[in-house]
């Protein structure tokens, strides 16, 4: 059983999506993550195994090298999508209730900017460490961060920015959730972004890469 489990962390983590996948090319005509997660769970491993023993750790991996600048966005986002292609195989049981997640996070680039490339990659990263990803897209109001709170009382939020013009508008809906939802939990992120700015506008931690945020969200758990 360990095998299999090593062997779909090591397609997630070298961005092997499936057997017809040409990446990487020292993995080509093999199985990928996608036909590894569907023989794991039809052989019995429970779908929450195949997340904390495979694809958590290979995530781990992935954010590690990452920030190490040992890879880039276009090996990040191939992981990406290999973990992705084993979720879609688990996905399923979190819906049903039969696993369990470990909590929500709500994401979304702020009013006015379009950027989602480093959106996209923290929510892949802290979908893959195990949470419920809810992404409201780019160009989110306010407005919109607050209802999806209502939906998902509880879940932490997540803000990106990549304007210096925008970084206004991340303020303001950081002052505006504080205000509905006092014990909330937001992290900011994004390149104009500091560390010295998230304390600013009271949001609670800032990370300049994906895998601190996870990181982060590891602690709110323990």
């Amino acid at each position: 059983m360990n095998d299999i489990l090593e062997k779909i962390a090591l397609c997630v983590e070298f961005g092997k999506i499936n057997k017809v996948s040409p990446y990487p090319p020292n993995m080509k005509d093999q199985d990928g993550a996608d036909e590894l997660a569907k023989r794991a769970l039809e052989e019995g491993v429970r779908p929450d195994e195949i997340l904390e023993s495979a694809l958590v750790p290979a995530m781990a991996r992935v954010g590690e090298k990452f920030t190490k600048k040992e890879i880039y966005v276009p090996q990040m986002l191939m992981a990406a999508k290999a973990m992705n292609s084993a979720m879609a195989h688990l996905k399923p049981f979190f819906q049903s209730g039969e696993t369990k997640r470990k909590g929500k996070f709500i994401v979304g680039t702020v009013a006015g900017d379009l950027h989602d490339i480093g959106k996209n990659l923290v929510a892949m990263m802290i979908e893959g460490g195990g949470w419920e990803v809810i992404d409201l897209g780019v160009d989110v109001s306010t407005e919109k961060f607050l209802g999806a709170m209502e939906e998902h009382p509880g879940a932490v939020v997540g803000l990106s920015a990549l304007l210096t013009t925008t970084m206004e508008n991340m303020k303001k809906t950081v002052s505006a959730i504080k205000e509905k939802h006092a014990s909330s939990k937001i992290l900011v992120g994004g390149a104009p972004v500091t560390r010295e700015y998230c304390e600013k506008i009271g949001a609670d931690f800032y990370a300049p890469d994906p895998q601190g945020a996870v990181n982060y969200l590891k602690t709110l758990v323990a």
